[in-house]
């Protein structure tokens, strides 16, 4: 799908709509994905209505044109064109796909019927060459049925059965001893627990796959690396909206293999990792490694939420983080990723968008008292984007939640900032949580690509 030919929508072209769909990242993100993995990113740009619908309409048949959801297409097609007819090429592609899924069902069958006999099944061991052989022996099924499975689990999801794809490629991978070949059925399985947004297996599903990444040895360094940059933009539909995919993210985005790709081809996936460490309180500490990142990346990209964090801890601009801040909010409600959980809590107590602001509006505050020790509420109030009560009651609670030391003269309008200094313990203390962090990543980097190594065998 090429999202930069989309047209944006005529009803909403404002400056405001015109700069939010020049921040859309859809056109980046889709070239990583399997092709049904862009439909979700499609309904989203379409309730959100950034580009005119028909021109989305347009962009799913043609994405439905190179899979075997054929129905699917016909339905688009009717609604797009505003007729109960379809092009006589559409009826036929519908005879093709039937007739094919039902060759190669037959090819699969005897495989099939076996899998689905629970008593047959417990038979089988980890050993997949005694699964083969016993196979064989017993029910004459050989490497024919074996790849027939394949070849009809692919055939399944191409045709939107997602569930029937996913089994089907699991079975398959039991049996399968060409790696190349088990890596692609788990691609496969892992696309397919998305879109049944099974979030739970889908993390499982990732977190196997990234092993295999980190360990196998691949034909060049280039296809390892493009392993991984796809494995990360795979990873956003599941880490936004697993219940801890904000620490998943991080984990995952900050190993130095993983951080190498994103600097290499995949700059914009800084947005994700930026916010998910902006709305984390407990991953504060990566905090730093971040800043110096965007500061690298500064001329390859940026967009508000890289812009806020470059205005307010590299440059010391707090009246452009304080406009950057306001376009943060429209960036993340049009955001596929990010805009779904902008408004409702969904797994989280509070929407990411107040989250965000929230804690963003901490970080302002902050920075502003580090170098200030008189600080005026009004103007504080100003660059937080509050009123001056509200200003006032929030400063009032954060003082209050954080022990920092600060009074509020309520005469004067301002916060007299006191002098913290942290003692010795507690300097070593805060420079260790760092160091845990990393020794945790170091040790994590060595003994997954063993584990899975040795698993391998």
């Amino acid at each position: 799908m090429e999202a930069e030919t989309l047209k944006r929508n005529p009803r909403k072209e404002t400056l405001a709509a015109a700069a939010m769909a020049n921040y859309d990242l859809t056109s980046r993100i889709a070239p990583h994905l399997d092709r049904h993995l862009v439909f979700p990113l499609l309904e989203f740009l379409q309730e959100r209505q950034l580009y005119d619908d028909d021109e989305i309409l347009k962009a799913k048949i043609e994405l439905l044109s190179q899979t075997n959801m054929v129905d699917y297409a016909m339905d688009i097609h009717k609604s797009l064109y505003h007729t109960d007819d379809v092009p006589q090429e559409m009826i036929e592609r519908r005879v093709e796909v039937v007739a094919r899924l039902k060759s190669l069902e037959e090819s699969a069958a005897p495989l099939i019927s076996f899998l689905q006999s629970a008593t047959l099944v417990q038979e089988l061991r980890a050993d997949k060459q005694y699964n083969i052989q016993m196979l064989h022996d017993r029910f004459q099924i050989g490497p024919d049925q074996i790849e027939a499975l394949y070849q009809y689990a692919k055939f399944q999801f191409e045709c939107g059965n997602y569930s029937g794809a996913a089994d089907y490629l699991y079975q398959y991978r039991a049996l399968c001893t060409n790696s190349d070949r088990s890596l692609s059925a788990l691609w496969g399985k892992l696309a397919a627990e998305i879109l049944m947004q099974n979030w739970d297996v889908a993390l499982e599903e990732l977190n196997r796959l990234k092993e295999i990444i980190d360990s196998k040895n691949f034909a060049s360094p280039l296809n390892q690396l493009q392993n991984r940059i796809w494995l990360m933009h795979w990873s956003l539909f599941i880490f936004f909206n697993h219940e801890n995919g904000r620490n998943g993210i991080i984990d995952l985005f900050f190993q130095d293999r993983y951080l190498n790709a994103i600097q290499t081809n995949a700059h914009h996936l800084l947005r994700y990792v930026a916010t998910a460490v902006i709305v984390n309180k407990r991953r504060r500490n990566m905090l730093k490694e971040l800043i110096k990142v965007i500061q690298q990346e500064q001329h390859c990209y940026k967009d508000p939420v890289t812009e806020f964090l470059e205005c307010l801890y590299i440059n010391y601009d707090f009246e452009g983080a304080q406009k950057k801040l306001k376009e943060c909010e429209q960036v993340i409600l049009n955001d596929p990723f990010l805009g779904k959980h902008a408004e409702d809590g969904n797994f989280t107590t509070v929407p990411l968008r107040d989250e965000f602001l929230e804690n963003a509006r901490l970080f302002i505050f902050e920075t502003y008292c580090r170098i200030h020790q008189c600080i005026n509420i009004s103007m504080l109030a100003e660059k937080l984007n509050m009123n001056y009560d509200e200003a006032e009651m929030w400063i009032m609670n954060l003082v209050r939640s954080s022990k920092l030391e600060a009074k509020i003269d309520s005469d004067s309008g301002t916060l007299i900032m006191g002098t913290n200094h942290l003692n010795v313990h507690e300097q070593i203390i805060e420079s260790l949580k760092n160091l845990n962090m990393r020794t945790y990543m170091l040790a994590k980097n060595i003994v997954e690509p063993a584990q899975a190594t040795q698993t391998a065998r």
